[in-house]
């Protein structure tokens, strides 16, 4: 079980790296940094079907209970919820390469820039929670999720003024749209490795209650 914790965090290492280069791409509209991170996104796809395969396995050989099934089933969320975050991820790097080039896109990605880097942060600390079995650190980063909504709905409204003042800019701003939404998901998957960790941990299934519930308790 030691061993499957360890490949989910590698497996997570790597979806760290695939956003940090999706975001990469996106500020500098490099489409050689774009195609990278979409033709890695196999390797993602493929640890989760590996991670997924030996929970199987652990389940049919060892009918494990108790503590160990709640890991077994929080891994085999968790590695869902990290697959999906590369799928946005390698969605970002596409918007990135039909950017590439185009005159009004930058200034539209240094507004974008900190709402990326919060949300990587986000993973980041969902990350470290679900290594330590940290829940403060998973309610911690749950409560973040509504800075990033706070954040995403403030860009959104930005960008809409930008292309009515500009129609010129308007193919760039849809795509930029599409790459914020997607950044926004990726907050909301990290707020789910949140509760898989205190479901882990406590035994809870916290889905669909307030995250200010959890910080009283």
């Amino acid at each position: 079980l030691e061993d499957i914790r360890n490949r989910v965090l590698a497996m997570g290492g790597l979806v760290e790296q695939q956003i940090q280069g999706a975001m990469e791409s996106l500020e500098k509209r490099d489409a050689a940094i774009a195609t990278a991170i979409i033709e890695n996104d196999y390797q993602v796809n493929a640890m989760e079907v590996a991670i997924d395969e030996e929970c199987n396995n652990v389940l049919a050989r060892r009918q494990p209970a108790a503590s160990d099934l709640r890991l077994i089933v929080a891994v085999i969320k968790t590695i869902t919820d990290l697959e999906r975050i590369g799928d946005e991820a390698e969605r970002i790097a596409r918007m990135a390469s039909r950017l590439a080039g185009q005159e009004h896109a930058a200034r539209l990605f240094t507004q974008i820039h900190n709402l990326g880097q919060h949300v990587r942060g986000m993973v980041h600390g969902a990350l470290d929670a679900f290594a330590h079995l940290d829940t403060d650190k998973a309610v911690e980063i749950w409560s973040e999720d509504r800075r990033v909504d706070s954040e995403y709905d403030s860009l959104m409204r930005e960008l809409m003024t930008y292309m009515m003042e500009d129609p010129r800019s308007i193919p760039s701003i849809l795509q930029a749209m599409f790459a914020a939404r997607a950044i926004e998901r990726i907050g909301d998957r990290a707020t789910n490795i949140c509760e898989y960790v205190i479901y882990l941990v406590k035994g809870k299934d916290v889905r669909h209650t307030r995250v200010d519930q959890q910080s009283e308790e």
